[in-house]
């Protein structure tokens, strides 16, 4: 077999055999250039119809990109033909390996995409001596034929939750189906009207049977979603709470604390530098810091205080029966009142108008720490690709991050 031959059945372009190839030197790489010409006798397949048709109209010759063979890159000359179509008039002719109008082959195009999904446009352009935006648009098609449209249909409970898109506290707003652990929508912004276009996409069945959401304490998306959806619950979830809880509560009196005890310089180094030793549950303390922390708990009744009742707050999160979850709300409601701690007073007003949906976690017992999980990722998406300055494509590449697992 003459070697041609051989490079055109290695190669798999269909119609077309090796008429020539050469090694050539550009800016000190060397590129292999095969030039391809139309096989004889053959049918050519209209683009249009589909039909085999065996009069060409013309022909032009096209530079084409392919996979590279070993460490040279490939460049193929293409004498793309145009057929004349009896039913369609003068189309391109259908190829297999080379979509109309490209410069790329399609199996090159394929694994582009396939690269995209672990590495920056930038480094895969690199990698294949390609244009970032060439990449860019390659990975933007694939991403658009693999997801399709956001199938909305059967949906009933969903998570919500802002996430930082840029600096300058701009945001964007990601909502996921918890159950199969799906992102449904992305969109900039993190208001009411920000957020209205995913309800619009959903309908009016599709919001009438939505039946809880699940969210952090974020006021417009609680109204926002008691007024599309009439029949869901809004569910506050523990992660945020407890989070609310550290920062206004367990802070402000360490803080207050420290303020106090500065005449004594030992004291006050303990109290200061207690901050994390106080936010992490107790289980996740190391065995050389348990001490430092009960000789804390046990020096200042306000510490120890705020950590105990920090701890009975998140027990609510365990009921299941709305009210047995009441009754132990208003005993540690009692309790904070009653505990002369001001900022636990403040915090436990604060969050009595949020009760009916704290309570709601009984029938719903679900939490945003799988968006939070999912906010993880998108800043490592982010990062990887150094930001994105095109947020239709960030957000294609956030849905397919996260496709679903099914139920």
């Amino acid at each position: 077999m003459a070697p041609s031959e051989c490079i055109a059945r290695l190669g798999g372009w269909v119609g077309y055999g090796v008429e020539d190839d050469c090694l050539e030197d550009r800016a000190g790489v060397r590129w292999c250039v095969i030039r391809l010409q139309l096989e004889p006798g053959l049918p050519r397949c209209c683009d249009g119809c589909g039909a085999p048709v065996s009069a060409i109209h013309d022909v032009v010759e096209r530079r084409v990109r392919d996979l590279p063979i070993f460490e040279h890159p490939v460049e193929l000359i293409v004498p793309r033909a145009r057929v004349a179509c009896p039913t369609c008039g003068p189309r391109l002719e259908r190829l297999p390996w080379l979509a109309p109008w490209a410069r790329i082959t399609t199996r090159l195009a394929a694994n582009v995409a396939r690269l995209c999904s672990v590495m920056s446009i930038l480094h895969v352009a690199d990698f294949y001596a390609l244009n970032w935006k060439t990449v860019k648009a390659i990975d933007c098609r694939h991403l658009e034929r693999e997801l399709g449209p956001i199938d909305l249909a059967g949906v009933e409970v969903i998570g919500m939750d802002e996430f930082a898109i840029q600096k300058g506290h701009r945001y964007a707003t990601v909502i996921v189906e918890p159950h199969r652990k799906r992102v449904l929508w992305v969109g900039r912004g993190h208001g009411r009207a920000d957020i209205r276009p995913f309800f619009e996409l959903l309908g009016s069945e599709g919001r009438a049977r939505i039946k809880a959401g699940v969210i952090d304490m974020n006021g417009a998306f609680a109204e926002e979603v008691r007024a599309q959806c009439p029949k869901a619950r809004v569910v506050y979830d523990l992660f945020h709470v407890v989070a609310k809880y550290g920062r206004e509560v367990i802070d402000r009196v360490r803080v207050d604390e420290a303020n106090r005890v500065r005449a004594d310089g030992e004291a006050r180094k303990l109290v200061k530098g207690s901050r994390w030793l106080l936010l992490r549950n107790r289980e996740n303390v190391a065995a050389a810091d348990q001490v430092r922390l009960d000789e804390l708990l046990a020096a200042n009744r306000a510490l120890f205080t705020v950590y105990v009742l920090k701890d009975d707050l998140k027990a609510l999160w365990d009921y299941r029966h709305e009210g047995y979850a009441l009754r132990f709300w208003r005993q540690w409601y009692r309790r904070a009142m009653r505990s002369g701690i001001e900022p636990l007073k403040r915090f436990a007003r604060n969050l009595k108008p949020y009760l009916r949906g704290i309570l709601a976690h009984c029938q719903w017992p679900l939490g945003t720490n799988l968006i939070e999980g999912i906010n993880n990722k998108i800043k490592v998406i982010k990062r990887m690709a150094y930001g994105y300055r095109d947020d239709a494509y960030f957000f294609l590449k956030i849905r397919a991050a996260f496709p679903g697992n099914g139920r």
